[in-house]
């Protein structure tokens, strides 16, 4: 029977009944299951009170603190969310299971909580309800990194095959979390949900054709997405001074650093496809490319196909040209050789040499060089294939730098042989030998003038 006129100090709940554990009688109460009070040996009658056999042997045990706390937190994740009942009750199972595992019944509180998270994050996307991780470590106040743990533990704890959420199933409920609509903002800066959601879809989905995409955490190309396709709605004067912090502030959100990174790597794809526009006469910046936005998305396949064509024929046209650039010795000397009184030949000498001077430099990118010995190609690195293509992953055009093992160091005892290349590079040039005689000679004259 609950005990009239007490409250719980932790959840003040009024619900509070007398339990008699073995020979001591306490105060817990129901919601929470903490102590509200214990009893004292002295204060009870000898012998303690009467407990049957069946409650001191009972196997049911009742939940813990931290279990019933974590269903607590759960279930107002869910009540944020504004999930469906089904959604709540998957959710309160799994993690009833996930919490009885051994993985996590002695881990900290902090775990716990994650792992009440991740529960509602898993029950969502097995029954369709769009949701991100990273809302669930904004609502957590959690690194993402950690529930990325926790998740990909508790899945293979309890064998759930979750699916892949695409970034363009969740942009309706991302893009509801800014506050950007009529009530919010004035009137020249305000936007309908469902017009920005349709753009920043369309800018998401050219992003992943792009390769931008690819590898990439959602929320920050989310982001740059809802910023470019609020700029594109109307591209008023106001707008575009906008900057990406301002307009956090302005649609209450925080800020993601590497949404500027999305946000400068949207533009150049665009200004890429801006350019193949045909009505357009002006150059395309990035800008000016706001303002083009709608056009491309319009006629973001032809403009894709276009790119490539003439990306593919500028390649070819190089090509040629190197070609000829190359073979231009070659029939200078046969001129040469058939007309060797003409007056051209005095021309051609000084061209052929120009072009072998030029074949020799490493930065002209129409030269072919010599075939180097098997020594050289092994160390030379492998060509960045990204650079060569339009579109290409981020992570082949910005490849990381292998490290080259370093030979080890041996000891130098003095008996070591001395190859002939090493002893031609003591061996001063006439040249060298010419400039040395001649600043010898400098400060000889310099000397006796001084003295």
């Amino acid at each position: 029977m609950p005990r009239p006129g007490l409250s719980c100090p932790g959840c003040g709940s009024s619900n509070i009944v007398e339990d008699d554990l073995y020979c001591q009688a306490q105060l817990v109460c129901v919601d929470c299951g903490s102590v509200v009070s214990e009893g004292v040996l002295a204060d009870d009658p000898v012998g303690g009170s009467d407990v049957s056999y069946s409650r001191t042997t009972a196997v049911a045990k009742k939940p813990c603190a931290n279990l019933i706390k974590g269903l607590q937190r759960l279930r107002a994740i869910c009540r944020t969310l504004r999930v469906n009942s089904e959604i709540e009750d998957l959710s309160q199972t799994y993690y009833n299971q996930a919490y009885q595992h051994e993985s996590f019944i002695r881990v900290t509180l902090q775990k716990k909580e994650v792992l009440a998270g991740c529960c509602v994050l898993v029950s969502c996307r097995l029954l369709n309800w769009p949701i991100t991780m990273g809302t669930i470590s904004c609502l957590l106040d959690a690194d993402s990194m950690v529930v990325g743990v926790v998740y990909q533990e508790m899945i293979k704890i309890l064998n759930i095959k979750a699916p892949i959420i695409n970034v363009t199933d969740v942009m309706e409920a991302h893009s509801q979390e800014y506050k950007i609509t009529s009530p919010h903002v004035p009137e020249e800066l305000a936007e309908n949900s469902k017009d920005l959601t349709k753009r920043a879809v369309a800018l998401v989905e050219l992003a992943a054709d792009s390769w931008i995409v690819t590898g990439r955490k959602p929320i920050p190309i989310m982001m740059a997405a809802i910023y470019l396709a609020w700029q594109s709605l109307k591209p008023t004067k106001h707008r575009l001074k906008f900057s990406l912090d301002k307009f956090c502030q302005m649609a209450k959100v925080n800020k993601h650093k590497p949404a500027m990174k999305r946000i400068a790597e949207m533009k150049e794809v665009l200004c890429k496809l801006g350019k193949e526009i045909p009505w357009i006469r002006e150059a395309v910046t990035p800008d000016n490319v706001v303002q083009q936005v709608e056009d491309i998305l319009q006629y973001r396949y032809a403009l894709l196909r276009r790119a490539l064509r003439t990306h593919k024929d500028a390649q070819l046209s190089c090509e040629a040209s190197c070609g000829d650039s190359l073979t231009a010795p070659s029939q200078s000397s046969e001129l040469v050789e058939k007309t060797p009184n003409s007056p051209s030949m005095e021309q051609c000498e000084p061209n052929a040499k120009n072009l072998e001077q030029a074949g020799d430099r490493d930065d002209n990118p129409c030269t072919v060089s010599e075939p180097h010995s098997d020594t050289q190609e092994s160390n030379d690195p492998t060509p960045n294939w990204g650079k060569r293509v339009l579109f290409a992953p981020p992570c082949v055009i910005h490849a990381k730098k292998r490290r080259v093992q370093q030979p080890e160091l041996k000891d130098v005892t003095g008996d070591e042989e001395i190859s002939d290349s090493e002893i031609d590079s003591y061996i001063r040039t006439p040249r060298e030998a010419r400039d040395f005689a001649l600043t010898q000679k400098m400060l000889s004259t310099s000397d006796s003038e001084k003295s």
